[in-house]
């Protein structure tokens, strides 16, 4: 039976932009899988209670159900062996697992107040509502308040990608001469703002952003085909 994943979108069906979902796509290319994409929205929870979760990326194969971005990659490596790694080793995957922390917090966390007043523009109302008001509650002051200070804010991001920076000096990405998923975690949180946003996070002469570059075009250009902002 073919895979299918739960990916979240907005008005566009055919722009997924969720950063686990993207993690988790690339993952699937990386492995040689197609997935049908199965759109999915905020408000849509009864879509996705049967399989155990609240949230996407969830990932059908076949009669199993997988949720959670990491939960999917251990099982694609595990279930595919046959297939390219996801992580090269049992040390692979331990580094990986730290980078999954890195990236929700660093990445993901880093770059969500300077884009969160633009991701309602993506939804439809009754999902732009609820994002504001969860997020909201969440902050305690509104989406525009958050990420007014942005222009100055991006500073610190870019600061914060340092060490990804230095490991670019001497490799093309963070597995080495080829991406393995290390890389995907991060570039995910990236590809999200790409989708939802035409803030600009990274200057063009950054190693960061060539190495974003090298990303948007792997596995046939999958994630720069993908609807965004030229960003």
């Amino acid at each position: 039976m073919a895979v299918k994943l739960y990916e979240l979108v907005g008005t566009d069906a055919g722009r997924p932009f969720s950063s686990y979902c993207w993690r988790t796509r690339m993952a699937l290319a990386h492995k040689g899988l197609s997935a049908e994409s199965i759109p999915w929205r905020f408000t849509e929870k009864s879509a996705i209670a049967p399989h155990g979760s609240e949230k996407v990326p969830v990932m059908l194969d076949g009669d199993r159900a997988v949720a959670d971005s990491w939960t999917i990659a251990n099982y694609l490596e595990d279930t595919y062996p046959d297939r390219p790694s996801l992580f090269g080793g049992a040390g692979g995957r331990a580094m990986a697992r730290f980078l999954n922390a890195w990236g929700d917090i660093a990445i993901v966390g880093g770059i969500f107040p300077l884009i969160i007043a633009d991701i309602p523009k993506n939804l439809a109302a009754e999902d732009a509502d609820y994002f504001r008001a969860s997020r909201e509650a969440r902050f305690g002051k509104s989406l525009e308040e958050v990420m007014a200070s942005r222009d100055q804010a991006v500073i610190g991001f870019r600061r914060s990608l340092e060490p990804l920076r230095q490991t670019l000096k001497t490799q093309a990405f963070i597995g080495g001469d080829t991406p393995d998923y290390a890389d995907y975690i991060v570039f995910g949180g990236f590809q999200w703002a790409r989708v939802v946003s035409p803030f600009k996070l990274l200057e063009e002469s950054d190693s960061v952003h060539a190495w974003r570059e090298r990303l948007l075009d792997a596995f046939d250009g999958l994630a720069r085909k993908s609807p965004g902002h030229p960003v």
